[in-house]
């Protein structure tokens, strides 16, 4: 059996559902433009650059879960699919998906993105696992605040090896596993599979993959 671990924003996305996410709640009002925009910005600027403090993201990502209903999240999570992330998704990425699903391989999404956010995008690839930043409720309310480790940089093989664990594997229990990412800043978890991916890279990836012999794919 066969592991494919892939990473969300950027990779089968064309874009970034955390920064679009903010921007969607921006657009409805739900958050301050003048302020939050400047954030997200920021916020993304040092994602990129490898310098995020995860935690302090978190705070700002989460927030607004804990100011809504679920029922309301969820319904603007609906428009969010439709504005936002079905745009995002490219055929590329879709017959990848599915080649890896139909060879029966077993398949998940890691990603640093909320489980919230990220839940229905995953659903929508029809990947039936989901390895994530797993956002603490109270009585099914959101609590602003995530729960465990993020799936952030490290702590994406922390949590996948929790995950596999959960199903009685371990990376040991297959004859490859694959990871497709198109950040530095996923270069942990990349090291660790026997086939890393470098998909659409950022410049500090790219380099890495070259230097390393690593394929190099576009899914736009």
């Amino acid at each position: 059996m066969n592991l494919v671990l892939f990473d969300l924003d950027n990779t089968l996305l064309a874009g970034d559902s955390d920064f679009a996410w903010a921007q969607f709640l921006i657009g409805k009002g739900v958050l301050d433009r003048e302020v939050q925009e400047a954030r997200n910005i920021e916020f993304l600027e040092q994602y990129k650059a490898g310098t995020l403090d995860i935690f302090e993201f978190l705070d700002f990502q989460l927030a607004p879960l804990s100011r809504h209903p679920r029922a309301r999240l969820d319904a603007w999570h609906a428009e969010f699919m439709d504005i936002s992330v079905r745009p995002m998704i490219t055929e590329r990425a879709r017959e990848l998906v599915e080649s890896h699903l139909d060879s029966d391989a077993l398949v998940a999404v890691v990603t640093a993105t909320n489980a919230f956010v990220t839940g229905p995008i995953v659903r929508e690839f029809g990947i039936p696992h989901l390895v994530a930043t797993i956002p603490a409720h109270n009585d099914g309310a959101f609590t602003g605040k995530p729960r465990g480790v993020p799936a952030f940089k490290a702590g994406k093989i922390e949590r996948v090896d929790a995950w596999l664990e959960s199903l009685g594997l371990h990376f040991g229990s297959f004859e490859r596993a694959w990871f497709y990412s198109d950040s530095h800043n996923d270069l942990p978890l990349l090291k660790r599979v026997s086939n890393p991916v470098a998909v659409d890279p950022d410049d500090s990836l790219r380099a890495h993959a070259l230097a390393q012999g690593w394929p190099i794919i576009s899914l736009r």
